[in-house]
């Protein structure tokens, strides 16, 4: 009776056992250290995506280092823009412009002195058995093939001629600067070991590495847009004081529009290139590291040991997504030369902008998808 009014162990009173919760699955990823994506969204499920997207925004400014480099950017943009435009620019007057013309009739002269002192002297022998010296000394220099601008001293900044190419050096600055910012933007939370305490917050991985893509991808287009505007500012306002803002050839801007939306695509793609690169191998230094060997060894070595392959390189096809039409390249091929009529061993052919955009896209949506899965699968230490 003691027994059981007691509770005592081995006594009638004694509860039945309970059985014990199952342990998280390693093969289906339990809990925040092993990848689950179940249904109970942890602590940060509470806010809801958009929480979550706040908290990524919020996460994203307050870095130091992207804040860094994004003010080094604009403050080396501030400083060498309107330096060049200083230094290599400057609106022609009519005096200028004569005394270009006078440099070009001084080279003709000289060209055609020469000229007459080389059909007074006997043929060498060198030049071949029936050769006039008509054919040795070559014709006589018009000057019709020298342009007076190329005799400036400072050439006038034409909006028409510098603004596209201006927009591809700032569009191309700008998605090697992205590379970098991806890269550090999930390295770093790898580096300083706070992707465990996020995912307690948040457990469902794929939701966080997608909140995490969206922030970057919503950050890099933004910026990329304001670079474009700014270049367009700067290219009038250099051109309205130091050279000339038309006549604009018709469809000029929707050109620009066009050049520039690819410019913030390439800035874009870039970007999740290097946070997928840095999310697979979880450093940011080695992912720099990697972007690296890629582009200054690996590229130039495929290129110079593999010409045919030339189509898949990573420079080649941003090249071709950003040009206007696409880019030329050299591939293994024998035709016959237009021109000539000989026999050659490379053709050209042309990589097109869709080409190149969807080159990249499917090699940064490759790395974030691998990145993914095994984010998704495997412990985190």
């Amino acid at each position: 009776m003691s027994d059981y009014l007691t509770g005592e162990p081995g006594g009638p009173g004694t509860a039945p056992p309970q059985p014990r919760a199952p342990l998280p699955s390693r093969r289906r990823g339990g809990g925040a250290a092993h990848g689950d994506d179940a249904a109970d969204g942890g602590a940060g499920a509470t806010g809801g995506l958009a929480a979550l997207l706040l908290a990524e925004a919020h996460r994203f400014s307050a870095r130091r280092f992207i804040r860094w480099l994004l003010g080094l950017a604009v403050l080396g943009y501030v400083v060498v823009v309107p330096l060049v435009g200083i230094t290599q620019f400057a609106r022609t007057t009519d005096d200028v412009r004569a005394q270009a013309r006078a440099e070009i009739a001084r080279i003709v002269a000289d060209q055609n002195a020469y000229r007459t002192q080389c059909l007074a002297t006997p043929v060498p022998p060198e030049a071949g058995e029936g050769t006039t010296a008509e054919e040795w000394c070559g014709p006589a220099t018009s000057g019709e093939d020298l342009r007076v601008e190329d005799f400036l001293p400072k050439q006038p900044f034409v909006l028409a001629d510098y603004l596209q190419p201006g927009a591809v050096a700032v569009g191309v600055a700008v998605a090697a600067l992205f590379f970098v910012v991806g890269a550090t933007w999930i390295g770093a939370e790898w580096s300083a070991r706070t992707m465990m305490a996020l995912l307690f917050w948040e457990t469902r991985r794929l939701r966080v590495l997608a909140t995490k893509t969206a922030v970057l991808v919503a950050v890099t287009a933004v910026v990329a847009v304001l670079a474009q505007l700014a270049w367009a500012g700067s290219a009038w306002l250099i051109a309205s004081t130091r050279g000339s803002t038309g006549p604009l050839p018709k469809g000029f801007w929707g050109d620009v529009a066009a050049l520039g939306g690819r410019t913030v695509l390439l800035a874009v793609l870039t970007a999740l290139l290097g946070m997928g690169v840095a999310h697979l191998i979880r450093s940011t230094g080695a992912a720099l590291g990697v972007g690296f060997v890629y582009f200054a060894v690996v590229e130039n070595a495929v290129g110079a040991v593999r010409p045919g392959w030339r189509e898949w390189l990573l420079t080649t096809n941003a090249a071709a997504l950003v040009v206007k039409g696409g880019v030329p390249i050299a591939v293994p091929g024998t035709t016959v030369d237009s021109g000539s009529g000989q026999i050659v061993e490379f053709t050209e052919k042309n990589i097109s902008n869709l080409h190149g955009g969807l080159v990249i896209g499917a090699v940064a949506l490759l790395l974030l998808g691998v990145g993914g899965w095994l984010f998704r699968r495997r412990d985190l230490t």
